[in-house]
């Protein structure tokens, strides 16, 4: 998008009032990270991290960063930095390349925490703002419920699925209440060949939430029991190839909608949607239009989605009502006909076992057969 072209639309977007997540609305993005730095290790830390800042001074969508150290306890610092959309943020930040860069900076912090805002409103010359080409803001603050949600995957090794299967279904859930405002919602879990994707729901901290999970004996457990079928290495008791782990296998929302109706009757429901190589985040986007579309239509089958995306993986999470083969094509967000062909175009066939579009123009049930996932369990908290 030109210049040109942005001086002439207008500085901020409305917000669809169905949707209370998205990074798709072209808003410029504040992505805040807390830094708790080991004693002594502050010279290392600001070495590690010109290192890093002259890396990503040449990544796509990278305005400018900034770095900030405590008045009051030189141990904390503060990372923050600017970037013309969410997309390309999160394309860097779930990289390899992105991965290798911030290895020298973890081996000298106790703990991270990273926040990721889109901005709404600030001072200056909107006018201005538009000559220089800065991109829009939000015309109006995104009406949330209160949840967070977040997904992990990672894949087993093949012939392993079954008992993969059996472990992670069978096993106490975990305490519910984390603490005086935290609370785990949901989890889902579900599977795709040798994929696994377990999505939770949480009101109140994720961090707090996340951390709280994995103390639990219970999990501890089955975590230890899937270790030796999983195709990446990993030792919790080290907590670098913990994080390491964990970091490669996070699969953040991208896009929420619901449909404002009654979900009581709602079924849950997964479909995995593997991207040609590149293709995941465009993926998502036209998944999330088509979404979006689907939350006006009173007569849609689908009442809640949210999308998952990283790299090349991307994953809906959906309630619906009635059966999932009542309307093959919109349970898939495959209505828009023409929108439909690029997202079919977009997808992997070879990770599906069949051409896409093929089968969207023949049979888009068997389209929906390749890309469900088995539900292993879905688990909700008494009070969710």
């Amino acid at each position: 998008m030109t210049t040109s072209a942005l001086a002439s639309e207008p500085l901020t977007q409305q917000v669809p009032h169905h949707v209370s997540q998205s990074v798709f609305d072209g808003s410029r993005l504040r992505v805040v990270l807390l830094v708790d730095v080991h004693d002594g290790a502050q010279q290392q830390f600001l070495e590690a991290y010109e290192q890093l800042c002259n890396q990503v001074a040449s990544v796509p969508g990278h305005v400018n960063d900034q770095l900030c150290q405590s008045i009051e306890n030189p141990s904390q610092w503060l990372i923050t930095s600017e970037w013309e959309s969410a997309p390309p943020f999160l394309t860097w930040v779930n990289s390899e390349e992105h991965v290798r860069m911030v290895e020298p900076l973890h081996r000298c912090v106790r703990d991270t925490r990273s926040l990721r805002f889109h901005i709404v409103r600030e001072t200056g010359d909107p006018a201005e703002d538009a000559r220089s080409g800065k991109r829009r803001l939000q015309a109006s603050p995104r009406i949330g419920d209160g949840v967070i949600r977040h997904a992990l995957t990672f894949t087993v090794k093949p012939g392993s699925e079954q008992t993969v299967a059996r472990i992670l279904a069978d096993y106490a859930a975990p305490e519910p209440q984390v603490d005086d405002t935290t609370r785990l919602c949901r989890t889902s879990l579900f599977m795709h060949g040798n994929r696994v994707v377990r999505a939770i729901e949480v009101r109140g901290d994720l961090l707090a939430a996340l951390r709280h999970v994995a103390r639990q004996p219970e999990v501890r457990a089955v975590e230890e029991a899937i270790n030796p079928h999983l195709e990446q290495d990993r030792d919790l008791d080290d907590p670098e190839s913990a994080r390491v782990f964990f970091t490669r296998a996070a699969l953040p929302a991208v896009h929420h909608v619901t449909a404002g109706q009654e979900t009581g009757q709602a079924v849950r429901h997964a479909l995995y949607y593997p991207a040609r190589e590149g293709g995941g985040m465009r993926l998502a986007e036209l998944l999330a239009r088509q979404d979006e579309a689907a939350a006006e239509d009173p007569h849609s089958p689908v009442l809640c989605s949210t999308i998952f995306q990283r790299d090349d993986i991307v994953m809906r999470l959906i309630d619906v009502r009635g059966g999932l083969d009542t309307d093959p094509a919109a349970v898939l967000g495959l209505t828009d006909r023409g929108q439909a062909a690029e997202v079919t175009a977009l997808l992997d066939g070879d990770a599906l076992g069949a051409d896409p579009s093929a089968l969207l123009d023949a049979a888009p049930a068997g389209l929906l057969t390749l890309a469900r996932m088995e539900l292993v369990t879905d688990r909700r908290s008494p009070e969710a």
